[in-house]
């Protein structure tokens, strides 16, 4: 697991036309959006607030997620997650769902969002597994229904501080 800088742009990149060509209907994006666009767009979208995450198997990348701080709120969102078909099944998606939410625990959030495709049971049943609670359907501008989850965080746990005693 790793986190992504501007200069790992072809990485996202290959992943993500990956994810858009094999579940065309997980994302907000679409293939078309992004077949064509140039390293400026790539780094550009590394620029967006959050942690890109990849995961590797066997020293291969295959699989991605962003960790979205939370807005004010206290709501962080997991967005973006796909792994590549032959990485399901090995943990590679649990990883990257806890590597998520400690990002987002990290971040103070009390609540970590996300939302996954009506009729995507496969993905619906990880993050059951984890813990997040269907809140119900909501249609995207694209007329697409996707089921909106979320699950509460636990509060910042600090360390106390020796008093030199």
């Amino acid at each position: 697991m790793r986190e992504l800088g501007l200069d790992d742009w072809r990485i996202w990149r290959d992943l993500r036309l990956a994810a858009l060509a094999e579940a065309p209907r997980a994302f907000h994006s679409r293939l078309a959006d992004w077949v064509g666009a140039g390293e400026q767009d790539w780094r550009e979208r590394l620029r967006a607030p959050g942690r890109h995450l990849v995961a590797e198997l066997d020293g291969r990348p295959c699989g991605q997620v962003v960790a979205v701080p939370p807005d004010p709120d206290g709501v962080a969102d997991l967005i973006s997650l796909w792994v590549a078909p032959h990485a399901r099944g090995t943990g590679v998606a649990d990883a990257l769902i806890s590597a998520v939410t400690g990002h987002a625990v990290g971040w103070g959030a009390h609540r970590l969002a996300l939302h996954v495709v009506v009729g995507n049971e496969r993905a619906a049943a990880l993050y059951r597994r984890h813990g997040f609670v269907d809140l119900g359907a909501v249609e995207r501008p694209d007329g697409i229904t996707e089921h909106r989850m979320e699950i509460p965080l636990p509060a910042r746990f600090t360390l106390p501080v020796p008093d030199g005693s």
